[in-house]
């Protein structure tokens, strides 16, 4: 960058500023940027040198207008001025590490690629590329340069997701256990009615009495295996209050069993009897699964959805791009537009082609901002614009339905929704990784 004539930083200032943690590539059009920018008030110099790429007094004054004008709309204290500045420093030092990193990595960007990127900047902006390169000029920024800054873009954004992506891991331990949590959680919801056939053991039995009462419980078991009706079973065998209905207890909350009872029959199918006996204080027990009043532990509610979706930078700002989707919002709702219309024009975001359609997804496939909106939408609701760490979203729920999943697919959405909850930490961590073997030179201002 050290490379570039001064009349040039301006661009990579606002290049720079597209490269926000966990944001995807946020780019708009350099022109719009030339003919909204007011002129700086401070004269231009050199604040940091990171490895090669250059921190300018220009990029941090407007880095620092915008974390103010951030806390303001989520009406947050605005830091003071050194805690301000320092705050935009830091960003831009951590945005100069990433377009390094990319740089050093090999990573390419094809041209065919770099050209969709271009022409989807110049639609945003309801221009024509000739048209997005005349604007250029008129600014007096080179067409070259633009294409140089966005290829950097595009290049750190896939260096940080395969780098932080390689960096997080999660156990077969931590699977089970939020498994286990999750399955904890339905407790209170899920109501099992459950029959058995309790042989009592009376308690401090010796072991000859133990004996007997567990070759009676395996009698029981035996007359189930070849066939007998579990009710008939019960009525003759059980030991207990409820054996003149065939032993069924009745339906109850999955808190209100005993966590035996509940862990036997947990994977049972309705219809199914525990394998083999049970033993608890009060004696041996055969169980046998009624029904479960709601979902079982496998079953899963997915959701067909479609978004557009909008990247804010330092051209387009979060307000601005909720206003726009906003009134994207009320075409469709007056019949005026359809999504999937708006989605391929607008839409910053892999699935604009297919009009914004995500496909089927199961919990946990997207962040909680987006998941919670999402589920919050009936069938053909369209939500008010979701902000999340990618951008901000307009969501419509096309359909739902309740899919039996497997082991290994509950699995693969545990591992998905734990991968989320460390991509913060890892980030960091890659962040302070390449902060320790990179050059950074701070400067003082010039006398």
């Amino acid at each position: 960058m050290s490379a570039f004539p001064r009349p040039v930083f301006r661009v990579l200032a606002l290049a720079a500023a597209l490269a926000f943690p966990h944001a995807a590539v946020l780019a708009q059009t350099a022109a719009r940027a030339a003919a909204t920018a007011t002129p700086p008030k401070t004269a231009d110099y050199i604040v940091a040198v990171v490895n090669s790429e250059l921190v300018t007094e220009v990029e941090v004054q407007q880095r620092m207008s915008q974390i103010a004008a951030e806390a303001q709309r989520n009406q947050a204290p605005v830091p003071d001025a050194a805690a301000l500045r320092q705050q935009a420093v830091d960003a831009l030092v951590n945005e100069r590490l990433q377009i390094s990193a990319a740089r050093d990595s090999g990573l390419k960007v094809d041209d065919a690629e770099l050209d969709r990127a271009v022409e989807n900047i110049a639609s945003m902006n309801k221009l024509s590329v000739a048209q997005l390169r005349q604007r250029l000029r008129q600014d007096g920024l080179d067409y070259g340069t633009f294409r140089s800054n966005l290829r950097d873009q595009i290049l750190a954004q896939r260096i940080r997701e395969r780098e932080v992506q390689s960096r997080i891991k999660v156990s077969d331990g931590e699977i089970e256990d939020y498994l286990t949590a999750q399955r904890g959680n339905q407790a209170s919801r899920l109501e099992l009615n459950i029959a058995q056939v309790l042989v009592r053991v009376p308690e401090g039995a010796s072991d000859a009495v133990v004996a007997e009462k567990k070759a009676r419980i395996e009698q029981a078991q035996a007359r189930l295996k070849a066939g007998e009706p579990f009710a008939v079973v019960a009525k003759d065998m059980s030991e207990d209050s409820n054996r003149e209905r065939g032993g069924e207890i009745g339906g109850r909350a999955m808190d209100r069993l005993p966590d035996l009872f509940v862990n036997a029959v947990r994977f049972l199918p309705v219809g199914g009897v525990t394998p083999q006996p049970l033993r608890s204080g009060a004696g041996f027990h055969l169980l046998k699964l009624l029904s479960r009043a709601e979902s079982n532990p496998g079953e899963v509610t997915q959701t067909r959805a479609r978004h557009i979706l909008l990247r804010p930078s330092a051209q387009l700002s979060v307000e601005d791009a909720q206003r726009r989707l906003s009134d994207f919002r009320g075409q469709i709702l007056a019949g005026k537009a359809r999504f999937e219309d708006l989605a391929r024009e607008y839409s910053e975001d892999g699935s604009a082609a297919a009009g914004g359609d995500l496909g089927w997804t199961s919990p946990g496939s997207f962040v909680p901002e987006f998941e919670s909106a999402m589920n919050a939408l009936p069938k053909g609701g369209i939500s008010q614009p979701v902000v999340s760490r990618f951008g901000v979203h307009l969501i419509q729920v096309l359909d739902r339905r309740d899919v039996q999943v497997s082991p290994e697919q509950l699995r693969s959405q545990a591992r998905a929704v734990l991968s989320e909850r460390k991509y913060n930490d890892a980030y960091t961590a890659w962040l302070d990784e390449l902060r320790s073997h990179a050059f950074i030179e701070m400067r003082e201002p010039p006398l």
